[in-house]
């Protein structure tokens, strides 16, 4: 895009934002863009990474786990994908949920959270524990953001489709940290995506600062005392980002701004010592503004009660041994996560405590998900499987959450078939095909978690010399 493709009001702003470094923001235009992926670290640390990459990538500054990649590779059409080990993401945008401090065992919320690339970053931070909250108030984006957050094998998540403030009326000081990436006039994306200049010319700064200041509030009364909420937007338009900021505060005095540090290529806000923005001429990535709020302390947050009693099940003998052996390696592969080592058998015992039945489908509800919520709900908790005239078939989601050392290490009624990344039969089964096995392989009988490199894919169910395809349709390598 030129100069002459741009709104002539939003160069006037940006002449009067920039100053002396407006020119060098034009020149930006005709700079190459920058693309990047976002390791899961609920799967691989970047070191595991460094080891198995199979195209050369640069880290992020700004974000641990974020890494650059020459541009005309394809990563999404990759294994490798498939299992969750990483998430495709704009450099910059990786910022808002790198700043934001989540510690395992918070009550997470992502208030405008498709398609999930930050739900997923901020779900593999709780490290299997806690409670993730990712809502978007468009049912179909939130389809999207739902399969994001099982494929990356988040296990405590809840996806819901409502409006800020019907939350706020059911949790009010419930979060501990909340991250509200907020729509906006997306002018930091014009370099990216030409067609936000369309937008903007449609609905521009004067449309979505409302909008965002009415989900702030929302997201105001949503944290608890002590919490801590990102505000951030991929616009540069001062009352979209620094003005709504100063309302918020304006408005709600039991909030006060926590600094962020500067980091390099970062600068501070316009007018708002303390935030941070992001711009394409400064640093290897598009426009972006980040701004981090707390709510001073008050009386802690009370703890959900109990689990109630677990679903009750009439299963038949070889499938109770089967869903008994599954939690007891999810179990196990939370442990893992965590860093702790903890008894699978017993863990499944404490798992169960948590499982529901809905209209044949079980689920796993996170320890404190309040159960009482009445919510538009796409996913409440993990999806277990399937249950159908007392035969349980675990589902892609289980699968992704599991850990192959996990269930490698279980004796029963699940076992592991772990195939390189160049193996030709990857890619087949993730086309949904029948594989065989080679001949140094052992026969196979009953369920399989299917892996590549000892990461997992899906489920297949053994015959023999041939594994039957059980990966989810939805979700095939097209």
């Amino acid at each position: 895009m030129t100069k002459e493709g741009l709104p002539p009001q939003f160069l006037e702003d940006m002449r009067e934002l920039l100053g002396e470094e407006f020119e060098a923001y034009l020149d930006s235009f005709r700079q190459p863009k920058s693309a990047g992926l976002r390791l899961n670290s609920g799967k691989l640390t970047g070191e595991e990474w460094e080891k198995l990459a199979p195209f050369p990538t640069e880290p992020v500054l700004w974000a641990e786990n974020g890494r650059y990649y020459e541009e005309g590779l394809q990563p999404a059409r990759d294994p490798y994908y498939y299992a969750g080990l990483y998430y495709i993401q704009e450099p910059s945008a990786m910022a808002p949920a790198a700043l934001l401090p989540v510690e395992p065992g918070d009550r997470v919320l992502d208030v405008c959270a498709a398609p999930g690339g930050k739900s997923t970053e901020l779900g593999a931070r709780l490290k299997g524990q806690g409670l993730l909250f990712s809502n978007d108030i468009s049912s179909s984006r939130a389809k999207a953001l739902l399969k994001n957050l099982e494929l990356s094998g988040v296990p405590g998540i809840c996806v819901s489709s409502e409006a800020p403030e019907r939350l706020a009326e059911l949790l009010p000081g419930f979060f501990d940290k909340i991250l509200v990436d907020a729509p906006c006039s997306g002018e930091g994306m014009f370099r990216r995506d030409e067609r936000m200049v369309k937008d903007w010319e449609s609905r521009g700064p004067a449309y979505y600062g409302p909008i965002q200041r009415q989900i702030l509030r929302a997201a105001a009364e949503m944290l608890r005392p002590g919490g801590v909420m990102v505000y951030s937007t991929c616009t540069f338009s001062r009352y979209e980002d620094e003005e709504a900021v100063l309302d918020l505060l304006a408005q709600c005095p039991e909030l006060e701004l926590d600094p962020i540090p500067l980091f390099p290529g970062a600068v501070s806000g316009f007018g708002l010592d303390g935030c941070v923005r992001l711009f394409p001429h400064k640093l290897r990535g598009e426009g972006h503004f980040v701004a981090r709020l707390r709510k001073k302390a008050g009386e802690e947050r009370r703890r959900q009660s109990q689990r109630r009693k677990p679903a009750a099940l009439s299963l038949e003998p070889d499938s109770a041994a089967l869903l008994d052996a599954l939690l007891s390696a999810l179990s196990r592969s939370l442990a893992l996560l965590a860093g702790n080592a903890v008894s699978g058998k017993t863990g499944a015992e404490t798992l169960k405590e948590g499982l529901r039945e809905r209209n044949g489908s079980l689920y796993l509800l996170p320890e404190e998900f309040p159960e009482e919520l009445s919510l538009r709900f796409l996913r409440t908790g993990l999806l277990v499987g399937e249950v159908k005239k007392g035969r349980f078939e675990p589902s892609q989601p289980l699968a992704m959450a599991l850990s192959a050392k996990a269930v490698e290490s279980e004796s029963g009624p699940v076992s592991l078939l772990s195939m390189s990344r160049l193996d030709g039969r990857v890619i087949r089964y993730l086309k949904g095909e029948t594989i065989a096995l080679e001949p140094e392989e052992p026969d196979r009988k009953g369920w399989i978690l299917v892996c590549v490199d000892g990461f997992p894919l899906g489920w297949g169910k053994g015959n023999g010399r041939t594994v039957k395809n059980k990966y989810y349709p939805g979700w095939r390598w097209q």
